[in-house]
């Protein structure tokens, strides 16, 4: 009987780590949460609607410098070369500027609207968080979610030195590329995710 007691034990704990080992869901991606590790699937988007890491989903305390996943790999060269600068400098300063979600596939990004819709109730009120594949900013590796928020609070001042500005009002974490911030500063902070345009540089 204790032997079977023991054995349960065993088996809803590991069942517990398999289920928070998922990638983050929305909502832990809107507040800039990071879950537990990804699984190390080589996969895409499964049949059971779990991302992986070629999806770019992303582990724990990922830095810019983790080429391994494609959710900082597939970044735009630019953009990964001034946020391994602001990293480094910030890394100087004793923060460490983790990426929490960099890249991501289309089938990832349609995940996210699909779980905020659900949450929100509506599509217009999920794309103040969430834009759609053909939209954001991630799919086309032009932005990065970075954490902890010590490290948001780092990059929002001194983001702006490497090109590196907040985008959103209502995301901290959200960060994109503007060179001309450099010599200019960061242009005006937008609403939402609605509306983002993925292709601007």
């Amino acid at each position: 009987m204790g032997l079977a007691v023991v054995i349960a034990a065993i088996i809803g704990t590991l069942v517990h780590q398999s289920a928070s080992s998922v990638a983050p869901s929305f909502s832990e991606a809107r507040r800039g949460d990071r879950g537990a590790a990804t699984p190390k699937d080589d996969g895409p988007v499964t049949d059971d609607g779990a991302v992986t890491e070629d999806d770019g989903a992303l582990p724990d305390g990922a830095t810019a410098f983790d080429d391994e996943y494609p959710g900082v790999a597939n970044l735009d060269p630019a953009l990964l070369q001034a946020l391994r600068e602001a990293a480094t400098d910030a890394a100087a300063n004793g923060i460490e500027i983790q990426v929490n979600s960099g890249w991501r596939s289309p089938e990832y990004q349609e995940q996210l609207l699909r779980e905020a819709v659900s949450e929100y109730g509506s599509e217009e009120e999920a794309a103040r968080w969430v834009a759609s594949a053909n939209t954001s900013a991630h799919v086309f590796g032009h932005a990065v979610d970075i954490g902890p928020f010590d490290a948001t609070a780092w990059l929002s001042e001194h983001g702006p030195r490497y090109g590196l500005c907040q985008i959103y009002r209502n995301e901290s974490w959200h960060y994109e590329l503007r060179r001309e911030a450099i010599s200019l500063g960061c242009p005006p902070m937008r609403a939402g995710a609605a509306h983002d345009r993925g292709m601007q540089p």
